[in-house]
């Protein structure tokens, strides 16, 4: 636990807190912790999503945006990072909660009683996860810097970080005990329990994909459709104002890194295959030995041995652009 003064100067020493931030931070020292633990953890799963594109969720050390002037563009890249972020900072609170590692909260109390679903009749028990509250932190943390400013960008990523905290939400599940003779469901305890974040990570993927193009309204108080043929954004799409650069060449002020060197798969025709991951550029190929176990048996009691193989195979790395190309673009 991070005492009183440590919690002071800790909270002082982050990069890009607000005012309401920093006070959370100061009043909450375990609750940050545990957004810490999360960050890792959706940050993990925007990579794992983008693992085969040509912008991989790339993060930049010594930048406390993480992911460096990318977040610059009003692009669906941003857009997908503020919902990831915030669902990632609802699902670590909300863990925490039920866990037992904060003051300021435990399991959902208002799940208590009999309640009924199709199956019938059930006893909330156990401990179910507490999410309104951790969808009220989230709010109440990750809004307040888009709250300092009134402009077309704060209202995007407003509606982005609403979408990322309700879609962990989506994804809670009734889980339930039997009880009776030799566990026959006479009786049922059950409680509500978050998804793995993978169920989450798939669906607002699915959301960048469909990302709905959008400019402010007149009144500069919501948003119309760029394009008249595209339907009207819903509280769950996603939405996003300009267009991505293509990630093919490193353009710093863009925030691309370049697909200079990326692995890429010979025999595929998507996004990871090597025509598109290298931009048409061509890909270099190297002979590469692997050491892999195989064979393995097992002996009794109680052990496995195995023999190494060695494992010839081809990688395949995007080549970089030719100079005068790429000095065109830094």
């Amino acid at each position: 636990y991070i005492g009183a003064l440590g919690a002071r100067v800790i909270c002082d020493n982050i990069p890009g807190l607000v005012n309401k931030q920093r006070q959370l931070c100061q009043r909450y020292p375990d609750i940050m912790q545990s957004v810490g633990e999360g960050a890792k953890e959706w940050i993990r799963e925007c990579q794992h999503q983008f693992r085969h594109h040509r912008w991989n969720c790339s993060t930049l050390d010594r930048d406390h945006t993480v992911f460096g002037r990318v977040m610059l563009r009003s692009s669906r890249e941003a857009a997908f990072v503020y919902a990831i972020s915030s669902a990632g900072v609802v699902y670590a609170i909300t863990r925490a909660c039920s866990q037992g590692d904060l003051k300021a909260c435990s399991c959902d109390p208002l799940k208590r009683g009999r309640s009924k679903d199709e199956r019938g009749e059930f006893d909330w028990g156990g401990c179910s996860d507490n999410i309104n509250y951790g969808i009220r932190f989230a709010k109440a943390f990750v809004d307040a810097k888009e709250k300092k400013v009134k402009d077309a960008r704060a209202l995007m990523n407003l509606h982005n970080n609403r979408c990322g905290r309700m879609a962990v939400k989506r994804f809670l599940k009734l889980e339930c005990k039997c009880h009776g003779v030799s566990g026959s469901c006479t009786l049922r305890t059950c409680w509500l329990a978050m998804s793995d974040f993978r169920k989450t990570g798939d669906y607002l993927r699915k959301k960048y994909n469909g990302a709905i193009q959008v400019t402010m309204n007149q009144d500069g108080t919501g948003f119309t459709v760029a394009n008249k043929n595209f339907r009207k954004p819903t509280k769950t799409d996603l939405v996003y104002f300009e267009n991505s650069p293509d990630y093919c060449v490193m353009d710093k002020s863009a925030g691309s890194l370049g697909t200079a060197g990326r692995i890429c798969n010979k025999m595929s025709r998507g996004t990871d295959g090597c025509e598109v991951m290298c931009c048409g550029r061509g890909y270099d190929t190297t002979r590469v030995t692997r050491i892999t176990k195989c064979e393995c048996k097992f002996h009794w009691c109680c052990a496995v041995r195995c023999k190494e193989c060695e494992d010839t195979v081809d990688v395949h790395t995007c080549k970089a652009p030719k100079r005068a190309e790429w000095l065109d673009q830094t």
